[in-house]
C-alpha cells in the first residue's frame, strides 16, 4: 500500500522498467533501480530525487506514450519528487504550502517587508529615502538588519535540515554508509558537474525532441550565481564583524567580485531554466506543480535583479527604496525555502550520496519501516 496514487503508478512504472532495462545506461536512476525487486515509498522518493527529468528514457522507450503500456518515467517521478519535498517539510503543519500558490506567497511576503521596512523609515526619518549618501545602514541599523536576516536564515536552514534527516534515515542511507567520505566526495563531484543531466550524452530533450545541454548550462548559472552572492553576503559579514571595515566596499573587494558575478549568474540562469521548462515536451512535465516551480526561479531572478539595482543605484536618492525592495525579496527567498523547489538540491545531494554508497557496497539500502 502506498501514500499517494504517484507512488502506487511509480511502482507500476519501475516494475516495467526493471524487466526491461534498455536505459540503465542514461542515468544513475536505474542502475539504481536494478539493485531492488520491490519498491517502498521511501525507494520510490530516492530514486525520484536521482531523476534529473531529462526526458531521455521517455524519449528512448519502446512503452512511452502512446503505447498500451503509458511508460512516462520523467512525468511520475517529477511527481514523486515534488511528494518528497511536501512529505519530509518541517515542520508537518507547513505542508499544505506545497499545495497553495507559491509565487503568491512569497510575492507577498516581499511586498510585506518591503512595505514595513519604508513605512518604519518613514515613520523615524523620511529624509533618508532622499540621501544619496550611499548609507545603507541610515534604512536600517545593521545590527537590526543582521538579527532580521540573520533569524529568517537560521530558521530556514533548520528546517531544511529538519526536513532532509528524515528523509536520509527513511531512504536507508545510514545502512550503506552513504556518510563516508568517498560517498560524499563521489556526490559533491556528481552535483557540481550535474552529471546525470546530460540525457546520456546527448543532453535534455524538448519540444522539438532535439536535445541540448542549455538546461544544465542554465542550472549552474543559477546555482553558482547563488552561492557566489552567498559568499559576497559572507565576506561582507565578516569584513563588518572581524574586520571593522563596515560597507560600502569598493568594486575590487571581495564583497563586490563574488556579488557582481553572482547577481548576474541569478539574472541569466532562472530566465533560461523558465525558457526550457516552457520548452519542454508537455507529456514529461508536472503541470499541478507549475506554480511552485515558477515561484523559485522567480525568486532567485528577484534577488539577482534587485542586488544588481541596488548595487547601481546606491549613491541616488532611489537608494532607500531599491533597499527596501531588495531587503523584502531575500527575505521572502528565506522564508520559503524549506516550502519550495529549493529544497531539490538537498535530497538530490543525499540521493547521489546514497548511489554511490550502494555501488561501493554492491547491495541496495535498507529503507526504514
Amino acid at each position: 500500500m502506498h501514500a499517494t496514487d504517484h507512488l502506487k503508478e511509480a511502482e507500476r512504472l519501475m516494475t516495467v522498467c526493471n524487466s526491461c532495462r534498455y536505459c540503465e545506461g542514461l542515468c544513475a536512476m536505474f542502475p539504481a533501480m536494478e539493485l531492488r525487486r520491490s519498491f517502498a515509498d521511501a525507494d520510490l522518493n530516492y530514486l525520484a530525487n536521482l531523476c534529473h527529468g531529462c526526458g531521455a528514457c521517455y524519449v528512448d522507450c519502446q512503452f512511452s506514450p502512446p503505447h498500451e503500456f503509458n511508460v512516462n518515467v520523467p512525468q511520475v517521478l517529477a511527481k514523486v519528487r515534488t511528494g518528497s519535498y511536501k512529505s519530509y517539510a518541517w515542520p508537518k503543519a507547513f505542508q499544505p504550502m506545497f499545495d497553495r500558490n507559491g509565487l503568491a506567497i512569497a510575492i507577498v511576503a516581499a511586498i510585506s517587508v518591503a512595505a514595513f521596512i519604508l513605512g518604519f523609515t518613514l515613520w523615524h526619518g523620511a529624509e533618508v529615502l532622499s540621501t544619496d549618501s550611499g548609507q545603507f545602514y541610515q534604512l536600517m541599523p545593521h545590527n537590526t538588519m543582521a538579527l532580521l536576516f540573520g533569524g529568517v536564515a537560521l530558521y530556514a536552514l533548520f528546517a531544511m535540515a529538519m526536513g532532509f534527516a528524515t528523509f536520509w534515515k527513511e531512504i536507508g542511507a545510514n545502512s550503506v554508509h552513504a556518510a563516508s567520505g568517498g560517498s560524499l566526495w563521489q556526490a559533491t563531484k556528481d552535483a557540481a558537474g550535474l552529471r546525470y543531466l546530460d540525457g546520456g550524452g546527448v543532453g535534455c530533450y524538448n519540444e522539438d525532441e532535439k536535445p541540448t545541454d542549455n538546461r544544465r548550462l542554465f542550472h549552474h548559472l543559477t546555482f553558482y550565481g547563488f552561492m557566489l552572492c552567498f559568499a559576497a553576503t559572507t565576506t561582507g559579514t565578516l569584513y563588518h564583524y572581524l574586520l571593522d571595515w563596515p560597507a560600502p566596499y569598493a568594486w575590487n573587494e571581495l564583497p563586490k567580485l563574488f556579488g557582481i558575478p553572482g547577481g548576474i549568474g541569478l539574472v541569466i540562469g532562472p530566465i533560461g531554466l523558465m525558457h526550457a521548462k516552457l520548452k519542454r515536451i508537455p507529456d514529461m512535465t508536472d503541470p499541478a506543480k507549475f506554480g511552485m516551480e515558477t515561484a523559485f526561479l522567480a525568486m532567485m531572478f528577484a534577488t539577482g535583479l534587485t542586488g544588481l539595482v541596488l548595487m547601481v543605484a546606491r549613491e541616488t536618492p532611489a537608494m532607500g527604496v531599491t533597499l527596501a525592495v531588495h531587503l523584502g525579496v531575500v527575505f521572502a527567498l528565506f522564508l520559503t525555502m524549506p516550502y519550495g523547489k529549493f529544497v531539490h538540491g538537498f535530497y538530490r545531494f543525499g540521493a547521489l550520496a546514497l548511489y554511490a554508497a550502494e555501488r561501493k557496497a554492491e547491495q541496495p539500502a535498507t529503507v526504514a519501516g
